[in-house]
Order: C-alpha cells, then structure tokens, then sequence
C-alpha cells in the first residue's frame, strides 16, 4: 500500500514537473474574450504579463502551472475596459476644487461654494460642474451673489461641460474682461433684462482663456496628486485604458515619468492639445510609443457644447431665435489643421457637437485624406448630424462617443434642437451601422467615470429611475455585444492598439477586469450597479 502512494505522489509530481510554469492561471471563469468571433472561454494562464492561453478549465490546467492560481467561481472577466474620451488629468485636478455636480439649484452651488472655502481657504477658489439644465430656471446665473460673498477674491466656477465658467467680478478685473473686451469663438454673457444689467460673469468657450491666463497654476505635488488620484478612480472602475483628450507637453511626459518609475500603470493614448507650441514640437517629432503612453492625435475644438449653447448649428437653437453656436475654431483653420495633421502620422481628433460642426469636419477630413489609407482620424462627440452627413463615416472616420450623455440631455435636448432635428443625435446606432464601429467612453469628468453607466445608457437609453419608459430614441441604442466591443477592441482599434490590448487573445496585454455580475445577461437594471472587483494590468491587480 505505501509502495502504490509513493508511485501515486511521484506520478502526480511528474505530471507537474512537465506543465509549463507561468505567472498567472485563472480557472472556473465567465470570460468573454471580445474576438473576432465574440467567443467564451473558462480560463486563461498569463506570463511575463500578457495571455499565453485562453481556453476550458480542463485545458488550462492539463498544461499549466502556477504559484498563482485563482478560481473564479463563475464571475465574469472581460479583456480591461477603455474609456474611449475622457478628462483623466482633469478628472484628478477636479479632486482639489469644489465639486458642484449634481447641484440642483444655484443657492447649492453657492452653499457648496461656501463650505468648500471653510474648510479649505485659498486666495482663488475654483470650483467645477453646475448644470442650470438641472435648475428649475434652467437659465444662466449671474455673478451677484458671488460679488457679495466675495468681492476681494476670485472665483471660477466651471460649467459641467467644460465650455462655459461663471466668475465673479474680481476674476472678471483680473482678466481685464470689460463691457469693451471682444473675443471670437464665444461670448461674454450679457444681461439686460430681469433686474440685472451687465456682464453677467458667465463666459462661454474662447474667453475663458483670459481667465485661464490668470489664474494660478498647480504644483509639481499637485498634479502628481491629480494623476495618481485618477488613477486610482478608474481602476476602481476597472478601466485600463484611458483616452485623455486635451493635454499638454508637460503633463504629458510627466504622464511618462510617472509610468517609467513605476508610480502610474494605467494605460494612456494622450491627444495632445492643438496650439503652436504642441504642434511644432510633436508633429516634428513623430508619434511616441511605449507600453503605458500613446502620443499619436491632435485634440481640436470645432464647436462648443450643446447645453450652454456654444454647439454650432446649421439653423438657430429652437430655444434661442437667430443663434446658431460657435465655431471654436475657424472653418479655414480647420481644413488647414486637417491637411498640416495627414501629412503626419498623427490622427487629428475633433471635438464636434452641432450638426454644422460636424459637417464643417467631415469635409475637412475627407479633403486632406483623399488617397491616404487607415488613418483612423476620429470626431470625438458626433452628437447632432444632419442626414446627409451621416455618410462620411464610410470612409473610415470613426465616431468616438459617449452613451451617457444622450441620458444626462435628453431632458433638454429637444427644446435645443426641435422635433425634428433632434432625431439626428445621439445616433449612435446610425453611426455604428455607416462607420463599421464606434468607440465609447464617457467625457469624465462632464459625466461619472462609470464604464456600467456608459453600458447601461448604450444599451438601454434610460436614466437611472428607469425614464423614459421604452427607452430614448430607441432606434440608436446598441446591443449588449455591440456595447462591450465599444468600450473594448474597437476603442482598441480607433487608438491604432488592436494587436496589444482590446481582447482577451494569445500574445495581448493582459489586461482584463473581474466582475461580481455578468453585464450581458443580469437584468438591464442592475447593470449601473455591478461592481469591479479586480482590475488587471499585465496580469497583475491594480
């Protein structure tokens, strides 16, 4: 009997000793691998942190062996997810300022304004997120009672969307903003009516740069800070990839420094922002590439946002008689921006609201990319087109959009646009079906880092109390596949990053997310609350 044990313990080594050793082996899984075939798998073993197998529990384990190996017990893993449009660096600054998302009327603005400042005194208070489209006005504020509060120091507060700040009137001196001062591509809020007469404080897109230009930059430790307090957000979210769109030299290669020391390990495509300084240093030099940063697009502005009316459209706002928008930036400059950015290897990554902006773009496009293939250029929004614009997307341009904010506007959206040109936005079905894909995130920190809301909206085009009942517009929401591959390998494609990341395959970066729900079979309902419960970089936890 001990001579048959040992034979037993000795055979059981053997098999053992010819298994092939590696880093990682998960077993009993729910995997959806997002390849070409959207197939499934049970297990997978990683090694020197990316996939060397992706198979059955029974496979995997006949092969492989590991001092890591974790038994799923049926939870869902996907390949990590990519927030396609993001704010990453803005994200983390906005931990430093005072939050007013979620404000429902501007006597909380100024409450949170006030409890901010208490607890934290600084000689220039900043704050970020109001949305009067939550208000029971749903009209712009005027500087007031930031006037009363605070007449020796200046307040900036940003609008959710980023295109629009209200600042009192200290700001206003610091920038040398006046009833004179004139600046293209936005506007100086004026008032003349409801008891108030005067600069109202509110700028929309271009002129917030005066106020940019005196306002104090953040130290070394403070976007150090930023970039590590993001980080840990978007893991949490199981995020692995993020597409920061808009950043400068120096954020960026402190993005770079950060990762080479090991301090940062999410994964970042930086679109860098479109100024001479940037374009004359990256373009010049070539796209940059490593394992964590992607330096390869120009971030650009056409038009500004939908909610405060800075989105260009071909006829006036139904809310606001002989208003069409702003272009941002020039339609000249545009089309120059395009044909200097195809010369490059860079992809030019345009930020396109209203139905005018998006045609003054895909026109761009399509003249500087005449016999040039797989440039894989992007309009980051696509939110309003025009029918016959819908058509471009043929041609290889891919439309980077974001679910959640057809159910953050659809409350308004109408009223903006009417009856019938509404039904031109948020198309992402429509978009999906002329460009062969779309890639999905969020606009964070315009909406909740949430991949599961970016989901659950794409899906199922309602808010979170389950409204409009049938769903927004229905006719454009994607299927549960469609949604996972937006936020997987075609975010993977649009980054020129499919063959390293965006599926769970033999030879890609092992990055992959555990959930404690599976999102394409739980209820629509539950979707917005499943959880990550481990976020993978190179086989790693994070």
């Amino acid at each position: 009997m001990k001579k048959l044990l040992l034979l037993f313990v000795l055979a059981l080594s053997s098999c053992e000793y010819f298994k092939e050793k590696v880093d990682l082996v998960i077993v009993n899984a729910n995997i959806y691998t997002v390849d070409e075939g959207f197939s499934k798998a049970e297990a997978l073993a990683v090694h020197n942190g990316k996939f060397v197998a992706v198979g059955s529990t029974d496979e995997i384990r006949a092969k492989y062996t590991s001092n890591q190996l974790v038994d799923a017990d049926g939870r869902t893993i996907t390949p990590g997810i990519f927030d396609a449009h993001c704010h990453f660096y803005s994200l983390g600054m906005a931990q430093q300022i005072v939050d007013l998302v979620g404000a429902k009327s501007f006597d909380e603005v100024l409450q949170r304004v006030q409890q901010f400042h208490k607890e934290n005194p600084k000689d220039f208070i900043r704050g970020r997120g109001w949305d009067q489209n939550d208000w029971e006005q749903k009209e712009f504020p005027t500087k007031t009672e930031l006037d009363a509060l605070y007449p020796d120091i200046p307040v900036v507060l940003e609008r959710v969307d980023g295109h629009a700040y209200l600042v009192n009137q200290k700001a206003l001196e610091m920038a040398g903003i006046d009833w004179s001062t004139k600046v293209d591509g936005g506007e100086i809020v004026k008032k003349w009516t409801g008891g108030y007469s005067g600069i109202t404080g509110v700028l929309v897109d271009k002129p917030m740069a005066l106020v940019d230009a005196v306002m104090p930059s953040p130290s070394l430790n403070d976007e150090i800070k930023a970039l590590k307090d993001a980080e840990r957000l978007c893991l949490n979210m199981g995020l692995t990839t993020v597409n920061d769109a808009g950043l400068e030299r120096s954020t960026i290669e402190l993005i770079d420094s950060l990762q080479q020391a090991g301090e940062l390990t999410i994964r970042v495509y930086a679109m860098i922002s479109n100024n001479s300084e940037n374009l004359d240093y990256y373009l010049d030099k070539g796209p940059i590439k490593t394992d964590r940063l992607n330096v390869r697009s120009v971030k650009v502005y056409a038009d500004g946002a939908l909610g405060s009316r800075g989105a260009a459209l071909k006829k006036p706002y139904s809310d606001k008689p002989g208003h069409v928008g702003t272009m941002i930036t020039p339609v000249s400059e545009i089309g120059e921006l395009a044909v200097r950015i195809a010369a490059t290897k860079y992809q030019m990554n345009t930020h396109a609201i209203g139905d005018s902006a998006n045609a003054v773009v895909l026109r761009a496009y399509e003249k500087a990319l005449a016999g040039k293939a797989d440039r894989r250029w992007k309009v980051e929004h696509a939110q309003v087109l025009d029918d016959m614009d819908f058509d471009y997307f043929k041609n290889g341009i891919i439309p980077s959009v974001q679910p959640t904010h057809a159910t953050s506007d659809m409350y308004w959206a109408e009223n903006r646009l009417g009856s019938e040109r509404v039904k031109g936005a948020y198309a992402y079905k429509t978009l999906l079906n002329n460009a062969g894909m779309v890639a999905l995130g969020t606009d964070f920190p315009v909406e909740q880092v949430s991949p599961f809301l970016t989901f659950y909206a794409a899906v199922g085009r309602i808010d979170l109390d389950g409204n409009p009942r049938g769903g927004y517009q229905m006719k454009d929401a994607l299927s549960r596949e469609e949604a996972l591959r937006g936020m997987t390998i075609w975010a993977a494609y649009s980054n020129f990053e499919e063959n390293e990341k965006g599926s769970i395959e033999i030879g890609k970066f092992a990055d992959f997310t555990i959930y404690d729900k599976d999102m394409m079979t739980v209820p629509l309902k539950e979707i917005p609350f499943i959880k990550a419960e481990l976020t993978y970089i190179d086989g790693i936890p994070r």
